[in-house]
């Protein structure tokens, strides 16, 4: 008789449908349910879990959960601290204090952090994505330092205390905007099955809970620190195990995009002899290299292999996306200010050298800075590839540094007096260096698990360059025979 099996989303069984036929040739279907052996603690997980955890979510959602969990049940405690010196900075039990008051501090707090919160965005909006790591511990630091504020609200006088309010505002608005973007980020990252909706719906039900705990565990705390002394020990106590929380929650996450830094990371390891034979580099390997705050256009010298232990030099920095008008500012001469006189190498020069590629890149003359123009239509990949041929660049000047030692006036990248064709040679040779190793690179990448179609490089606002007559002669290589 046929059996019909029903399956979950992680392909675990849910019921089976039996059909018989007796003597008589009556059909009968019978439903068998599996005993799932799971314990009520276990059932009651499954309410603040995503469906079809552990299958539905990367390897890294559970200690990233448990320490963010924890971190906020401090911070929930730390918050119940400072909002009773807010309530006695704003004048809470204070007969002289008036309703105008109140209302008139809360305008300006509420004025303050809502000017923060645009300005923030504006600015640094779309740096969030790609550093979520970054921001999203910046975030923490935030309100930790909007808390200390507010306890020492009250022992300003009460004209200051406007200030120091409208402070605490803009940093609690600060922390907002960045954990909000970060944690989007994070979020999807974590989602395996494009299920974002429902993790961040089971993401709230967790904090309601961590909340609840917080609030209660804390009106416990509150009720019996009553002296000074004993509430900043506290809140220093909580603050600090709030922060530690954090960095290991972040640090728990394995990212898989190349943004800047990791770029840097992988390419190091690339190119290091003692890791040709190993190959690319987990998003797990990289992740335990990653520094949190880290300088995003700082490049790595890639002198050894990574590891976990190691620690990386940095020397010059490369932007990328930036406007042709800065580009054409660096070839100019420097005796001239304006770009009205010829420049020392021909832009059509460049162009040619980097005709085949979506970019054009250019070692600035006077500073440790690569510059990197990316033309239209550029995607993630050929972004990757214009910041490792920086990567390359630096590596070779390090090279050449190390058996011709120069003085310390020579140590930038090029000054007036170098030879312009040596550079363009160099351009050339690395490019073909590049181009050697890359598609095999980039495969690599792939089966490794790394997700190379999101674009991760670029923190701020950029341009592209539209070159006449390039998307006939460019070459066109299909990425896709490496996914």
């Amino acid at each position: 008789m046929p059996e019909i099996y029903e399956l979950d989303e992680a392909g675990k069984l849910t019921s089976t449908y039996v059909e018989t036929i007796n003597n008589e040739g009556k059909t009968r279907i019978d439903v068998i349910f599996p005993n799932d052996g799971k314990s009520p603690w276990q059932k009651l997980l499954d309410v603040f879990l995503p469906a079809g955890y552990p299958h539905s979510v990367t390897e890294d959602y559970l200690e990233y959960q448990i320490y963010d969990s924890l971190q906020a049940f401090a911070s929930s405690i730390a918050g119940l601290l400072s909002n009773r010196a807010v309530l006695e900075g704003v004048g809470v039990g204070d007969a002289s204090t008036t309703p105008n008051y109140a209302i008139l501090l809360s305008i300006l707090q509420e004025a303050a952090g809502r000017i923060t919160t645009i300005l923030f965005a504006h600015r640094l909006g779309k740096a969030i994505e790609p550093e979520c790591k970054t921001y999203r511990l910046a975030a923490d630091v935030f309100n930790d330092a909007a808390m200390v504020l507010d306890c020492l609200s009250p022992i300003f006088p009460r004209p200051f205390r406007v200030i120091v309010f409208s402070a605490s505002s803009m940093l609690r608005s600060l922390c907002g905007v960045a954990a909000g973007s970060a944690k989007a980020s994070l979020s999807a990252h974590f989602a395996r099955w494009g299920n974002l909706g429902e993790l961040n719906a089971k993401d709230a039900s967790q904090e309601t809970v961590i909340s609840l705990l917080g609030m209660l565990a804390g009106s416990l705390v509150v009720s019996r620190i009553t002296t000074p002394l004993a509430t900043w020990a506290s809140l220093i106590v909580l603050l600090v195990l709030h922060l530690m929380l954090n960095t290991l929650a972040v640090r728990a996450v394995c990212m898989r995009t190349l943004n800047r830094q990791r770029a840097g990371l992988v390419f190091q390891h690339l190119i290091a002899p003692k890791n040709a034979s190993m190959g690319v580099p987990s998003p797990a390997h990289i992740a335990a290299c990653e520094y949190i705050f880290y300088p995003s256009s700082t490049l790595f010298l890639p002198v050894s292999a990574v590891t976990a232990s190691s620690t990386s030099k940095r020397l010059a920095k490369a932007h990328i996306g930036v406007p042709l008008i800065t580009l054409l500012s660096s070839l100019a001469p420097a005796n001239q200010a304006t770009l009205s006189h010829f420049p020392r190498i021909s832009i059509s020069t460049l162009l040619e050298v980097f005709d085949s590629q979506n970019y054009i890149l250019w070692p600035h003359p006077s500073t440790n800075t690569y510059l990197i123009i990316l033309k239209r239509g550029c995607t993630p990949i050929d972004q990757i590839k214009a910041w490792w041929h920086a990567c390359l660049l630096e590596h070779m000047r390090h090279q050449q540094r190390e058996k011709q030692p120069v003085t310390k006036s020579e140590v930038k990248l090029e000054t007036v007096s170098s030879a312009e064709d040596a550079v363009l040679e160099r351009l050339r040779q690395s490019l073909e260096q590049l181009n050697s190793k890359f598609m095999e690179w980039v495969a690599e990448l792939r089966v490794k698990g790394w997700d190379l179609d999101t674009a991760a490089l670029e923190t701020r606002t950029s341009v592209r360059i539209d070159v006449s007559g390039h998307s006939e002669r460019a070459k066109k290589v299909d990425f896709e025979k490496y996914s």
